[in-house]
């Protein structure tokens, strides 16, 4: 991080542009192609091709399916989501907790809410791998309440994050309302995306489901109201 004299090229997509499916026990806003939402200019950013805002009803879930060759990042806000998989991996992730899974050569998961009364509502990404054919793994990782930005994935595992077999990095910040976020630098692009409140962006106002992708440069943020976004940097 550090103060960036570039000022990229910044495309905004409000929240309503998003692509929705709703099957009363499953929500979801897709911000690129996704499923039975299908858009040709929205196939992803970068490696990052997949992020879905999913809510999950009392008791419900996805059912064991196969992925391959992708990186798959679970990121809960709200309540536990239970995962697991063909690699022996398990647990409930719960929010400040991440969730990476390599599916490389193969691997089968199932997704259930924890809970069978409450909603379970999280982010689910999925990043183009460094390369194809590798090890399936699973890694949960809970991480302290951040303090300005926080690196939660990177290509090699920095400063405590989750190490990620892909071209990019993953942050997270919850500034409360009239802070100032440092200059996070962004050479490669980026993708950011509002989780809660209100904040503006290289002066771009923004509000929760708002996201805008950056094409070099780097991210100024202040926090109008009390905010929490998350930030993919290509690397």
């Amino acid at each position: 991080m550090n103060t960036m004299t570039q000022k990229p090229t910044m495309t905004l997509y409000p929240t309503h542009s998003r692509g929705q499916a709703d099957f009363g026990w499953l929500h979801s806003r897709h911000s690129f192609s996704f499923g039975q939402y299908y858009n040709p200019s929205r196939m992803g950013h970068g490696v990052l091709r997949v992020l879905n805002d999913d809510t999950v009803a009392g008791g419900a879930g996805f059912a064991p399916h196969d992925h391959r060759d992708m990186e798959i990042i679970s990121y809960v806000l709200q309540g536990g989501l239970a995962h697991k998989d063909s690699t022996g991996g398990e647990g409930i992730i719960r929010p400040d907790e991440l969730q990476v899974m390599t599916a490389g050569t193969g691997v089968e998961h199932s997704e259930y809410n924890a809970s069978e009364t409450e909603m379970v509502k999280f982010l689910q990404l999925w990043l183009l791998p460094k390369a194809k054919g590798l090890a399936p793994r699973y890694v949960q990782q809970a991480f302290a309440p951040p303090l300005g930005w926080q690196l939660l994935a990177s290509p090699e595992g920095q400063k405590g994050s989750v190490q990620l077999n892909a071209q990019a990095s993953l942050y997270r910040a919850k500034p409360a309302a009239g802070e100032t976020l440092p200059t996070l630098a962004t050479p490669q692009g980026a993708w950011l995306q509002v989780i809660e409140g209100e904040v503006t962006v290289n002066g771009q106002p923004l509000h929760a489901g708002d996201a805008v992708a950056l094409e070099g440069g780097g991210l100024d943020v202040t926090a109008t109201t009390a905010a929490h976004l998350l930030v993919v940097a290509m690397v």
